[in-house]
């Protein structure tokens, strides 16, 4: 059976945005992570639904609109991400995606898996004297594959 795109089994944008304000709620709230995100406004959790919902086969609107990839990068850059921000981010999310995403079980393993993937590519741009080298199209995550470019 075909489920069709996670984008759209998921709920579309509408999903994305909600996941993504809930989300960040909490990390606004929460003590290891709240300083990272002081600054931070309602248009970074609009912006990362718009990268995820590019991610999980819906429209190429972050490629479109906010510069794609690279970009994505270079916000993380000079960040200094360290592992238990990294983890605690990793949990938060996935908590989130519990509460707002359906209760789909290949969904959330999926979803789960790009969490974990792009959040240490997040620690690792987030580096001193990281250099963005080659970066390809923003990362596609499907029901059984993903291309990591």
């Amino acid at each position: 059976m075909n489920k069709g795109s996670i984008f759209d089994l998921a709920g579309g944008a509408p999903a994305f945005e909600r996941l993504t304000s809930r989300f960040y709620g909490k990390v606004k709230a929460d003590p290891l992570l709240s300083p990272l995100f002081e600054s931070f406004t309602v248009d970074h959790a609009r912006h990362v639904a718009i990268w995820l919902g590019e991610v999980f086969g819906g429209p190429r609107r972050y490629s479109e609109e906010q510069g794609g990839h690279r970009m994505v990068l270079e916000r993380h850059g000079g960040l200094n991400l360290r592992p238990d921000q990294k983890e605690r981010w990793v949990d938060l999310m996935l908590e989130t995606a519990r509460e707002v995403l359906p209760d789909d079980a290949e969904l959330q393993a999926r979803f789960a898996d790009y969490i974990r993937w792009g959040a240490q590519i997040a620690v690792t741009a987030s580096q001193p004297g990281f250099q963005i080298e080659r970066v390809g199209s923003v990362p596609k995550w499907d029901w059984t594959t993903e291309s990591r470019t």
